[in-house]
């Protein structure tokens, strides 16, 4: 497992832990992102915002709060056919 912000683009994850109080929390909830739901990175430069595929939507969030979401790798791009 593993923070989310070391993610590459194209990779997709399950999230397996929120860590940040209740504010954080139910802020992330309120966006469609806690534990067991699957998202993938569609940018990350390494600086600024991280951009999420959730569902059929696009989040954008900061560095701060992916270092808080701590996911399960599913698959990365190189082994989709």
């Amino acid at each position: 497992m593993m923070a989310l912000a070391f993610g590459r683009p194209g990779e997709e994850f399950e999230v397996a832990e929120l860590r940040g109080g209740r504010g954080f929390i139910r802020r992330l909830s309120e966006m469609g992102i806690y534990p067991g739901v699957k998202l993938s990175i569609v940018s990350n430069q390494g600086f600024g915002p991280i951009i999420l595929a959730v569902n059929s939507t696009r989040i954008a969030i900061g560095r701060g709060m992916a270092m808080k979401i701590i996911v399960k790798p599913l698959k990365t791009k190189e082994e989709i056919p």
